[in-house]
């Protein structure tokens, strides 16, 4: 759990950036693979994790950008990469202007169950990570090289070893 709201900038901006590494890698063709029928498409996905930051940050009681209607995903990859950056520094802002370390322990809520504010923080998180890792399979799938993530990935590994 984050004791303050330093600590959670802290780890949200390194999130931010492995998501930011992720989404750059994707190419307007490559946003309509999916794994399934019926199942998210990768663009979907994409836009799914900047959507939800201002939905978050609602359940946290903090107003942000709005992109509009999530179901209206962007044909371009561009434009989800603009839609992350501007949701993700909108969050960021209302963060360090609305937000102090007392609120992390307040309880509200929370897509109907009660949950710390540290809590709701750690599973924001927690949610863009899971749909990241959903999103590298599908870019494997879409014939896109994977950037590593926790860790390098295997183009990175080989390019490591072949170096020596």
């Amino acid at each position: 759990m984050f004791r303050t709201v330093e600590e959670f900038l802290n780890e949200w901006n390194v999130e931010t950036q492995t998501t930011m590494k992720v989404l750059q890698q994707l190419t307007d063709a490559s946003l309509s693979q999916q794994i399934a029928p019926e199942h998210y498409k990768l663009g979907e996905l994409a836009w799914h994790i900047a959507h939800s930051i201002p939905v978050f940050a609602q359940q946290i009681g903090l107003e942000t950008i709005s992109l509009g209607d999530y179901r209206n995903t962007p044909e371009e990859a561009s434009t989800i990469v603009e839609g992350y950056e501007q949701s993700n520094n909108s969050f960021v802002e209302v963060i360090k202007s609305s937000f102090n370390d007392e609120a992390l322990s307040e309880v509200r809520n929370v897509f109907g169950r009660d949950s710390s504010n540290a809590n709701t923080l750690r599973f924001l998180i927690q949610h863009q990570a899971h749909h990241r890792g959903q999103m590298t399979v599908l870019m494997r799938q879409a014939g896109l090289v994977v950037p590593g993530v926790y860790g390098p990935s295997r183009e990175e590994w080989a390019a490591m070893q072949a170096q020596g």
